[in-house]
């Protein structure tokens, strides 16, 4: 078995009966392992939009800009981000130098058709009307949608390409790959002219190489009377990543598990002082680097998962999470300089307490809300250095927030950290969703959902809401939920029942961060954060309308009681008067 994927490639490109070649082609296979495993190969095919005058260069920008920029992403991103961002880039760029002309006809505008093998995945990003087609088992499937709008009784018009406008919209689709598929990606120069038999005949010939079966398609096309540029690539699958469950245990297992440590060990270069927390799952120690004298941390796992796979892959990746990011609201893991005979990581030592600790102290206190919006901001910046990386954090709560004597706030814990670009490589370990902690746990994860960076904002906003009442926005009952039905059930329980002389708009803002529904929450960390300083027009407008469209409910149980008693009395008057 092999440990990394390879792909054949061929490819031909002409300019047919045009004057000049207006399509551009090109593909990245990275020679280095670590780069081809997080990024995965790139194959890119433009056709530039002949009626425009600079054709040939928005093309070979589409496809240049994309092979360059899209390996300059963070490997922690998708490959979804990662191509959705770079694309984008690249139309804003051509959008921009069209506008530079008066004449409409001088724009840059190109079709494009983008194809990333990662793993065993194939991803598509498509905009225009050049296609991408798999034949397996000597089938031919299209599998791109070409973006032509038909008009009756007219020629039909490209509906949508690169460079023509601010917006784009792009194809994506993922598609899982056997050994030996082919993948073709055509122009309309050849698709048009030769059908889809045709081109699975010609694919089916064997004895020819890649870029032979591509000069064939090229000629026939043109024999078939193209009058466009003519361009093609092929793929073939010739060997995918090991899904071998052994092989990949004893890739995990090539550290044996650290021995028990206690203090005056010296582990490495580095001497235990001792023991800061221990768990089922792992210990933490605080020690001294023999070298620098500086204080760290080091967490080994525990020896009750050493046969677990899922658990041992989890662990060496929130190394893997932590040493790629760098922001002063969130723990710093320590690149090691040294080798590693055991199974470990090394962090930054914080001194301070966390903010479970915080909301302790100050139970039963008057909530300071300048000093809570100033811990919440710092929390907001660390949660974004995550999301930023295209992370999500997963079990925020505030026992993994720290804060130091100076009043700055760190986020700690990577083990339930979700990595996009981690999660499209495919894995004989089966990895589960970790729920992070139970109280804090966004709604979406209890009905087993994707989260995304508003089920760190639900954790965010029931922090916040402990911070001021001590209590939770929905007390112990969001733990006990376990279907959709029983958590629309639920209701949030405003701040006022708890503390007196907190805003309205206070509670508006909490309240509308940790909403059941993803769909009503916030977008946006700051959004949070700017309604938590300065009073969203919107909520005060809402306090001021009266209770029946503030809280139809409260109104109609509140006008029930007031006619329930009025008709005791009405009956007692009645009794007492016969």
């Amino acid at each position: 078995m092999t440990a990394k994927i390879r792909v054949g490639v061929g490819a031909c490109s002409d300019k047919g009966l045009k004057e000049e070649n207006q399509d551009s082609l090109g593909h990245f296979i990275p020679e280095n392992l670590n780069l081809l495993s997080a990024k995965g190969a790139a194959f890119t095919l433009a056709d530039g939009v002949s009626s425009s005058a600079e054709a040939k260069q928005a093309s070979q920008a589409c496809v240049t800009g994309f092979l360059e920029d899209y390996f300059s992403t963070p490997d922690s991103w998708s490959v979804k981000k990662s191509g959705g961002k770079v694309l984008t880039s690249i139309n804003t760029w051509l959008y921009g130098q069209s506008n530079q002309f008066q004449d409409a006809s001088r724009g840059l505008a190109s079709t494009f058709c983008g194809l990333v093998i990662k793993s065993t995945t194939a991803h598509l990003f498509h905009v225009g009307d050049s296609r991408i087609y798999l034949l397996r088992d000597n089938n031919i499937e299209q599998l791109t949608i070409d973006h032509r709008i038909h008009m009756p009784g007219q020629k039909e018009y490209l509906g949508r390409a690169m460079g023509v406008d601010y917006r784009l919209d792009i194809d994506y689709k993922t598609v899982p790959i056997e050994l030996g598929d082919k993948f073709l990606i055509s122009t309309d120069g050849v698709h048009d002219f030769l059908s889809d038999k045709t081109l699975q005949k010609i694919l089916t010939s064997d004895h020819q190489g890649l870029d032979e079966l591509c000069e064939q398609i090229v000629a026939q096309s043109l024999e078939m009377g193209s009058n466009d540029n003519v361009s093609c690539m092929l793929l073939r699958v010739d060997e995918l990543p090991s899904q071998d469950a052994d092989e990949v245990f004893a890739k995990l297992t090539e550290l044996p598990f650290t021995p028990e440590l206690y203090e005056g060990v010296i582990l490495d270069g580095y001497r235990i002082t001792r023991e800061l927390h221990a768990s089922s799952t792992s210990q933490l120690y605080l020690a001294i680097d023999t070298d620098t004298n500086e204080k760290v941390v080091i967490k080994t796992p525990s020896v009750n998962f050493e046969d677990d796979p899922a658990y041992l892959e989890r662990f060496q990746l929130e190394e893997w999470a932590g040493r790629r990011i760098d922001s002063p609201h969130v723990i710093r893991t320590i690149d090691q300089h040294r080798p590693r005979r055991f199974l470990y990581y090394i962090m930054e030592y914080i001194e301070g307490k966390t903010l479970e600790q915080w909301i302790e102290d100050h139970r039963g206190s008057e909530p300071d809300l300048t000093l809570i919006r100033n811990i919440v901001s710092q929390a907001i910046s660390g949660i974004r250095a995550f999301h930023r990386l295209d992370m999500l954090h997963q079990d925020l709560k505030p026992g993994n927030i720290m804060i130091t004597p100076e009043g700055l706030v760190k986020i700690l814990d990577f083990g339930s950290t979700k990595i996009a670009g981690i999660a499209d490589i495919s894995t004989p370990v089966e990895r589960k969703v970790l729920l992070g902690t139970k109280n804090y746990t966004a709604p979406e994860y209890l009905i087993e959902r994707p989260g995304t960076t508003q089920s760190d904002l639900f954790a965010l906003g029931c922090i916040v809401y402990e911070m001021i009442t001590g209590e939770l926005p929905y007390g112990t009952a969001l733990s006990r939920a376990s279907d959709q039905a029983s958590l629309y059930r639920l209701h949030y329980i405003p701040i006022s029942n708890h503390v007196r002389n907190i805003p309205h708009w206070v509670d508006k803002a909490i309240r509308k961060s940790v909403q059941i529904d993803p769909d009503n929450r916030y977008e946006k960390l700051s959004e949070l954060e700017s309604d938590l300083r300065k009073p969203n027009p919107s909520f005060l407008r809402e306090e001021q309308l009266p209770l029946l469209e503030r809280n139809p409910l409260g109104f109609w149980k509140a006008m029930t009681g007031i006619l329930f008693v009025a008709n005791l009395v009405l009956l007692y008057l009645h009794v007492t008067h016969n």
